[in-house]
């Protein structure tokens, strides 16, 4: 989608006219998940409002970010706008749409290598138990339930484990 978007912004209207089919056939699911099976008449006009707001705001696209994360940012604001006009409850978390837009976390990825460089110089189950709690959002009571411990050993674990990283590091050793 990201092609077409772009060679519609240099005025080539046969790949535009594609990129508002395309956005269509994706939007349509992605509106009727989030909506309970009263609203799902709705999730057309949530699509038609998305793909008017695209086509307003098409100049305002950045060509150096990725499309799915814009295009995700209309139309996550049509269903809260949608939402709260209607004063529908929505059936799932508004903000669970992985399964229809990619992530682009490519400036991530030096990040986690990073993260995984330092945690791979404590032990095994230290890094798992800062990966959980400090990463993934685990409580530090799941975490030690999770590795056969007391929560306060998981504690006293994750504790020593970070000091010892904010040693190693802060002193210049890599």
């Amino acid at each position: 989608m990201r092609s077409l978007m772009l060679a519609s912004l240099e005025g080539d209207a046969v790949a535009y006219r594609a990129l508002l089919s395309d956005l269509g056939r994706h939007l349509r699911p992605y509106f009727t998940r989030r909506l309970s099976a009263a609203h799902a008449s709705h999730a057309e006009d949530l699509v038609q409002e998305t793909l008017l707001a695209v086509h307003r705001r098409r100049m305002t696209y950045d060509r150096s970010r990725p499309f799915t994360a814009w295009l995700h940012a209309i139309a996550h604001h049509k269903f809260v706008d949608h939402v709260r006009r209607h004063a529908i409850r929505p059936t799932v978390q508004l903000d669970d749409d992985a399964p229809v837009f990619a992530t682009d976390d490519s400036a991530n990825a030096a990040d986690r290598h990073d993260v995984e460089a330092a945690l791979s110089t404590v032990s095994d189950r230290t890094a798992d138990l800062i990966r959980q709690t400090r990463l993934e959002g685990a409580s530090v009571a799941e975490a030690a339930a999770r590795h056969g411990m007391t929560e306060t050993a998981a504690k006293v674990s994750i504790h020593r484990g970070l000091k010892s990283l904010m040693a190693r590091f802060a002193g210049g050793e890599k």
